[in-house]
């Protein structure tokens, strides 16, 4: 890759820089350059190009062949090549049959901004002492439909949620602010999440700092950090998500809104409760609290 500009660089008719010096600076000997300048292109080179050309025109008369068609296709043309060595070239070109599964694209975690002051404790000892946050996607007619919410670990009570087409850094500072508003928390409450973009958006860290709270973060790939919220959406995803087809966004949103306010606060009785919803448990505690 680097011996045509050794070329360009002795060529050059203002200040021609010798073959020597640039074969040293760059790393290689000046034998390999002129061997290269005898043969640019070498036969296995010019071999496999003429393989590719071969491999584009199998797959532009049928999109649908894979390498292993494409393969068996060359074969009878007379190629005398190996299925690997097919695969690998139509990997780098792109030559994929149109019925081929893609890959999903995974996403690294980055670096938490939290320490993880939770460890699966999963356990509070008066409101607003422990909020746990996730995201949960569900797709609609007209496409996936995003849910920020947040729980109270005291009452399981959902203190705060926002719903949005989009799951940007504002649908989780919107559900922190919903929460915040409902709540008021005087102590330092603890926030856990997981280390979604969302959550270490500085967007959200500022939410958290404004509202005088404590983020906190689980590890990478450890669904256990966070399974209390996880068992929230599980509850969602029986009781609502999955129950038939949502056409509209604005569908599923009154759903959602209507399952959490109707059915979990109010309806829905909790064995770690006592057998009373959220409401209920946290009205007839209230007053233990407060003495």
């Amino acid at each position: 890759m680097m011996f045509p500009l050794v070329r360009e660089l002795a060529a050059d008719p203002d200040r021609p820089i010798p073959v020597a010096v640039t074969c040293r600076v760059l790393g290689f000997t000046k034998q390999a350059y002129y061997k290269w300048v005898k043969n640019p292109v070498s036969q296995r080179d010019w071999d496999q190009a003429h393989l590719i050309n071969a491999a584009y025109d199998i797959h532009h008369d049928d999109p649908g062949f894979g390498y292993r068609f494409i393969t068996d296709e060359l074969h009878q043309a007379g190629w005398d090549t190996s299925a690997n060595r097919v695969a690998r070239l139509c990997s780098q070109q792109q030559i994929w049959s149109v019925f081929a599964k893609k890959k999903p694209r995974t996403r690294k975690a980055g670096p938490p901004v939290h320490d993880d002051l939770v460890r699966r404790r999963f356990q509070a000892a008066a409101p607003d002492t422990l909020w746990l946050t996730d995201i949960t996607e569900h797709p609609t007619g007209e496409g996936k439909l995003y849910l920020c919410a947040i729980k109270d670990l005291y009452s399981n009570r959902i203190v705060g949620y926002s719903i949005d087409s989009r799951m940007k850094a504002r649908l989780a500072v919107t559900a922190l602010k919903n929460a915040v508003s409902l709540r008021k928390p005087l102590s330092k409450t603890i926030v856990h999440s997981d280390r979604g973009s969302q959550f270490r958006s500085r967007k959200f860290v500022k939410a958290l700092k404004k509202a005088d709270l404590r983020g906190s973060m689980g590890r990478v790939g450890a669904c256990g950090d966070n399974a209390a919220m996880e068992s929230f959406f599980a509850l969602l995803q029986k009781n609502v998500l999955n129950r038939q087809r949502w056409n509209t966004r604005q569908e599923l949103r009154l759903a959602i809104i209507t399952w959490i306010e109707k059915t979990y606060h109010r309806r829905r009785r909790q064995a770690a409760l006592g057998r009373l919803t959220p409401i209920e448990y946290e009205t007839l505690n209230r007053h233990t609290l407060a003495a």
